[in-house]
């Protein structure tokens, strides 16, 4: 850090974000920003609580309640961005605060969620949002609506039997070809989080009795 090479390089890197930034809409990125960390930190507090206390503690209801009511005023600030600006592109607040609008809105309730979907759904064909983000978001509302998930995002879990499961989904023998289409990882890889060994012949089996859960 002391070379002068390094000051060089940290000058160059300087005016390569700058360039980058130029049309950024600031005051915009910072108001998203700062959702973003709310709606972060919160979830990361109620995961670790939920790890140290287990899942029925009332530590870990009361953050559950600090939860739902962060996630109503985040949900008031992003839709009067949504209705004011659209569906904001990495170009024009970053990455991270693009992604704060999706974050939010997959946290909210099914009528919002109805009605950001199309809008997200056009913010993806015009770059302006992630295809994978899309496709939670779209198992999410399907799930809710009473069908079956498209992608295998979303994750149930049995009180009973104290592990997760996939949640209902049309074909799974085809899953892995549309989770590829839209940059998802293989359906196998992304339930190891979960110790979920993935089995499409057991699931097929399994999956009258998901779906009546």
């Amino acid at each position: 850090h002391e070379e002068k090479k390094w000051q060089e390089l940290v000058t160059a890197m300087q005016r390569e974000v700058d360039k980058k930034e130029a049309n950024y809409n600031k005051p915009l990125q910072a108001e998203l920003l700062a959702i973003f960390d709310d709606d972060q930190n919160i979830r990361n507090q109620y995961v670790s609580a939920q790890k140290e206390y287990g899942r029925q503690s009332k530590i870990v209801d009361s953050l559950g309640e600090i939860m739902i009511v962060k996630d109503s005023i985040n949900l008031i600030k992003v839709t009067g961005i949504l209705d004011k600006y659209g569906w904001v592109g990495s170009d024009k607040v970053g990455g991270q605060a693009n992604q704060t609008l999706f974050l939010v809105i997959q946290h909210s309730d099914l009528t919002t969620q109805q009605k950001y979907l199309p809008m997200m759904r056009e913010a993806v064909k015009n770059k302006n949002a992630s295809g994978s983000s899309l496709a939670l978001l779209e198992d999410r509302v399907a799930l809710r609506e009473g069908k079956h998930q498209i992608y295998g995002s979303q994750i149930g879990y049995d009180d009973d039997s104290h592990k997760s499961y996939v949640l209902p989904l049309q074909d799974p023998d085809h899953v892995d070809e549309r989770r590829a289409s839209v940059g998802l990882p293989p359906l196998a890889e992304y339930v190891k989080r979960w110790d979920i060994i993935w089995d499409v012949e057991a699931y097929k089996k399994a999956l009258p009795e998901i779906e009546a859960k």
